[in-house]
């Protein structure tokens, strides 16, 4: 019989448990009593909570600068924009700390082993919490201010040979080994609507065959405009599905920090071991 590894979280309204599927691999589901909440909750409801977050994101100050820093930058990637906000200080997603889902399945055993990759890495806090003897992570960011911090932050760590900062674009980069974990802390949400097949297809170009993917949905809601562009499940599944992608879990995170609750989900991927690329 699989032994079942229950994790209870200090949580308000749920409980998530990390199954094994099998002994063989790290083939993780996270199981949660409100799977998709927006589901099981009435429409008026539903509609006041996402008044309630546009509201919050439109409103921010350092989400409204952020956003002029971006635009004010016409090219594709907006090197410039990103550069500024890091130069300025204005990076409201970065949490000063490791995101406290990534610490808590850390805690549980539940991250896979082998080469982890963090795009979009800032300051560099999951992926020097994510690195072991076990786990070698890369953290990848096109801000060379944000992977000096990142250098300036964990270059002394006990741990250091365990990590990387790498500073390039996550679309042209190319590895020269694939990966057994990706975790996308809000990257997805980062870049322009019309770049996620792309994104899409680069993860399944870097992630092992069997690879484990794990995506922190932000924010689901229905503001307009961004950084941070809206997200949704549908979105994901959009260009997931079609790279081989399987959602093996999608619940809420109800780790989510202050005003984020409610409006991020954690997705759990597995990459199909039969696609081609």
């Amino acid at each position: 019989m699989q032994s079942l590894l229950s994790v209870s979280l200090p949580l308000t309204r749920a409980t998530i448990k990390i199954r094994p599927i099998s002994s063989r691999n790290r083939y993780l589901v996270i199981h949660s009593t409100k799977l998709r909440m927006d589901k099981s909750r009435h429409e008026p409801e539903r509609e006041q909570d996402s008044l309630k977050i546009n509201n919050i994101i439109e409103s921010n100050p350092r989400v409204n600068k952020l956003q002029q820093l971006i635009h004010s930058d016409p090219s594709a990637y907006q090197v410039v924009g990103w550069e500024k906000s890091w130069e300025q200080g204005v990076t409201p997603w970065d949490l000063g700390q490791p995101t406290p889902v990534i610490l808590h399945l850390l805690k549980a055993g539940a991250l896979p082993k082998g080469r982890a990759l963090v795009p979009g890495c800032g300051t560099g806090y999951d992926v020097v919490a994510m690195a072991c003897p076990e786990r070698y992570v890369v953290g990848l960011d096109i801000s060379e201010n944000a992977i000096n911090k990142a250098l300036e932050m964990s270059s002394s760590l006990p741990n250091a040979d365990n990590f990387t900062f790498l500073k390039a674009d996550f679309f042209s980069w190319r590895s020269t080994e694939l990966f057994d974990l990706i975790f996308d802390y809000t990257f997805f949400c980062a870049i322009k609507p019309e770049m996620r097949l792309a994104w899409a297809q680069k993860m399944r170009d870097i992630l092992k065959p069997g690879g484990e993917l794990i995506t922190l949905m932000f924010p689901v809601d229905d503001h307009v405009g961004g950084p941070p562009y809206k997200v949704s499940i549908s979105e994901y599944e959009k260009v997931l599905h079609p790279m081989g992608f399987k959602a093996i879990s999608i619940v809420d995170n109800e780790m989510a920090i202050g005003r984020r609750m409610g409006k991020e989900k954690i997705g759990w991927w597995k990459r199909s071991l039969s696609q081609s690329l």
